[in-house]
């Protein structure tokens, strides 16, 4: 404890009396301070002792006193010190009652203690509550490096909630709550998720002191650019020395825990590269061997290959017409939040899937590729669920970053393989690639494979390349009928959709078979192909459904 009037009064050696404020001993003091001047309240902080011998003071006019006691408790003097038997024999009765009206403590001085004595006296009582306070740290230190080495984050919250009288939890990097100490603490952690956010959103290290039932401390935890995870301090008051020794003994173990972390993931992460390109090259026994424990449920059970890529807008533009543009910004509207990374959606698709697979204890293998991200995950879990939830959260937040921060844009386009099992890896991998396109093509965030089965080809077909051929395969006729010479688009149409039956394709036209057979003679003439040709009616077909796509 630091000292206070009351440990001053006690200290035999200085033979201090109370004169007045008495109720107010325990008020610490900060500092002692000798001033002879008749307004020290400039050169004050608040908290001092102030002593005097009153050289320079009217001592005996009470309205000279009121206001001198009045700026000392303006300015947050914890008390005053009077020296006897230099200037005034005893304490005037006017600076007495003035203390006594406004609660200052007065103290008086003998004339053989001299003011020396009393300022050592508070510098050893503060030298000694500073070593107490680091020894205290040292110790505390001690016990979360112990907790931490046998029991992990949770024994190190359990020692350190002990240890600041209050609660602990720690956050991953998503914001969600991993561990609390005590139980009991669970739900208040679970609210500070949106604080923890925006604690989140900031260059690391990175702090915050939240109200509310308790007085709560949020502190990033990692080294690099963005936290990795977060802690969270709930106490009934501000921490004092010891607490706060302990507090950041907490961060710098959790920080440490932290980047061990990052280290096994790489790890892992150089683990799982090598199982995909095994289970892609079809030795899918060989990738059981090297999954062990740490993928081995993974390749148990059926699971889903997840494709993304990531690429500016300009590259996009040259080989898919209208993607989509994305800021990965969360909003309190939206069902999921998106993580910013910084403008690394990749990492924000690997920032949700990894959190959601950790959530719920599955097994998620995730693979940076150069501009793709490669992941395994079980099928029906969280972790697909998850992808899933994002994409639309990004649909449903379209919007362009170049309008936001005047920077590049930046895309994410993902393709959801079928349920497979490690024989089937290679082709899960072709047909999240195929998804994967036709997610480009569309301007859509994500594609599952399934859709691309169950419906039509010719959505598949829409893009400049397609429009351009269908065009030019179908200039000259179209040249033909804006003569007013007839109309042979829509009498080819009709027949191709009759397969080929003259009298029905000329009953939905409304004219002879024999009309129809001239008109398919001009088709193949203007052409120059036979409608004979299978491969030639198909090209036809599809052409036809392309314009007819574009309201041609």
């Amino acid at each position: 404890m630091p000292p206070t009037l009351a440990s001053l009064v006690h200290h035999s050696a200085l033979k201090l009396t109370v004169r007045a404020g008495e109720e107010r001993l325990d008020v610490p003091v900060r500092w002692v301070h000798a001033s002879e001047l008749a307004d020290p309240v400039p050169y004050m902080e608040g908290g001092e002792l102030l002593l005097i011998t009153a050289l320079k003071l009217d001592a005996d006019d009470p309205e000279v006193m009121r206001r001198y006691v009045k700026r000392l408790v303006g300015a947050g003097v914890a008390g005053l010190g009077f020296a006897v038997g230099v200037h005034y024999e005893e304490i005037p009765k006017a600076l007495v009652d003035a203390a006594e009206e406004e609660g200052l403590p007065l103290l008086e001085v003998p004339r053989r203690t001299p003011f020396l004595a009393i300022s050592k006296a508070v510098s050893a009582a503060i030298a000694a509550d500073q070593y107490r306070a680091v020894t205290a740290g040292f110790a505390a230190q001690r016990e979360l490096t112990k907790q931490a080495l046998n029991d992990g984050p949770e024994g190190l919250l359990s020692s350190l909630a002990g240890q600041v009288d209050g609660w602990a939890a720690l956050y991953d990097a998503s914001g969600a709550v991993v561990a609390t100490a005590p139980e009991w603490a669970g739900r208040r952690a679970a609210r500070l998720t949106p604080d923890v956010e925006r604690l989140r959103d900031r260059p690391a290290p990175a702090s915050s002191v939240v109200g509310g039932e308790d007085r709560v401390e949020l502190h990033s935890l990692g080294t690099g650019r963005r936290p990795r995870a977060a802690l969270a301090v709930g106490t009934a008051a501000a921490l004092g020395t010891a607490e706060r020794y302990a507090l950041h003994s907490a961060i710098a173990l959790l920080t440490l825990t932290t980047e061990r972390s990052r280290s096994l993931q790489a790890a892992e992460q150089r683990i799982g590269a090598a199982v995909l390109r095994m289970l892609l090259a079809g030795e899918s026994d060989h990738a059981r061997a090297v999954a062990g424990d740490l993928f081995g449920a993974l390749l148990d059970a059926p699971f889903r290959l997840i494709l993304a890529e990531s690429a500016s807008a300009s590259a996009a533009r040259a080989h898919a017409d209208g993607h989509a543009r994305v800021a990965a910004a969360a909003v309190s509207s939206a069902a999921v939040a998106v993580p910013d990374t910084g403008g690394d959606p990749l990492g924000a698709l690997a920032e949700v899937v990894e959190s959601a697979a950790a959530r719920s204890g599955e097994a998620v293998l995730v693979v940076p590729d150069g501009e793709r991200l490669v992941v395994l995950a079980v099928d029906g879990g969280a972790a697909v669920a998850a992808c899933g939830e994002h994409a639309t959260a990004l649909e449903a937040l379209r919007v362009s970053v170049r309008e936001q921060s005047g920077g590049d844009e930046v895309e994410l386009v993902v393709g959801l393989s079928a349920p497979a099992g490690p024989i089937a890896a290679g082709a899960a991998y072709k047909q999240a690639e195929q998804a994967l396109s036709v997610a480009r093509r569309r301007g859509r965030f994500l594609v599952e494979h399934e859709e691309l089965a169950a419906g039509s080809v010719l959505p598949l077909l829409a893009d400049d390349a397609v429009r351009a051929f269908a065009d030019g395969l179908l200039r000259a006729l179209h040249e033909h009928d804006a003569t007013g010479r007839g109309d042979l688009v829509a009498s080819l149409r009709a027949w191709l959709s009759r397969h080929g039956q003259w009298d029905a394709a000329a009953a939905d036209l409304g004219v002879h078979r024999h009309t129809l057979r001239y008109r398919m003679r001009r088709v193949e003439e203007i052409l120059g192909r036979s409608l004979d040709d299978a491969d030639v009616r198909m090209e036809l077909w599809l052409a036809l459904k392309t314009t007819a796509a574009a309201g041609e």
